[in-house]
């Protein structure tokens, strides 16, 4: 961590870096079945004059081809003594409610989760790529209470690594 982030942020006790978001590996069948789910999708737009739609779903493909021909880049991750650091993002402990481990190396599930006390804020998802899970654990018990019955990753996150996305 550099000297301003330490400043803003307070001191980092862990740090790492992860992928900004999760690269699929997607074989031939997935961008067949992709591309007639967007021209079924497109021929329905037409068929109802919904043009906005169809602005929404090129748009949306579009966006997924870009993504597809670029690596993820790198976000540093860090614990502070004052909250949670995702690249530019601060999350004070205040505003957490608590935090979750999912350890489960025979299915490649290794997550850090936050659940913030807005409830309109969605839960935060953090990979613990190489971080040992044990050290995070005892050093967020010093600032957050700890969801014991999170044992399994959440549903959403199930259905996205299954549909690739």
């Amino acid at each position: 961590m550099d000297q301003q982030t330490e400043q803003d942020f307070g001191v980092a006790e862990i740090t790492w870096h992860v992928p900004e978001y999760e690269k699929h590996e997607r074989d031939r069948r997935w961008y067949i079945l992709a591309g007639l789910v967007v021209v079924l999708l497109m021929i329905y737009a037409f068929w109802t004059k919904n043009f906005l739609f169809m602005g929404i779903i090129l748009l949306g493909s579009f966006i997924l081809a870009l993504n597809e021909s670029q690596e993820a880049p790198q976000v540093e991750i860090a614990l502070t003594d004052e909250g949670v650091v995702v690249g530019r993002k601060f999350y004070d402990y205040d505003q957490l409610k608590n935090f979750g481990i999912v350890y489960k190396p025979n299915i490649n599930a290794k997550n850090l989760y936050f659940e913030f006390k807005s409830p309109v804020k969605q839960r935060l998802s953090i990979p613990l790529m190489e971080q040992d899970p044990l050290a995070i654990r005892k050093e967020l018990l010093k600032y957050l209470p700890e969801d014991l019955e999170r044992t399994n990753r959440p549903l959403s996150e199930n259905l996205s690594r299954l549909l690739k996305l």
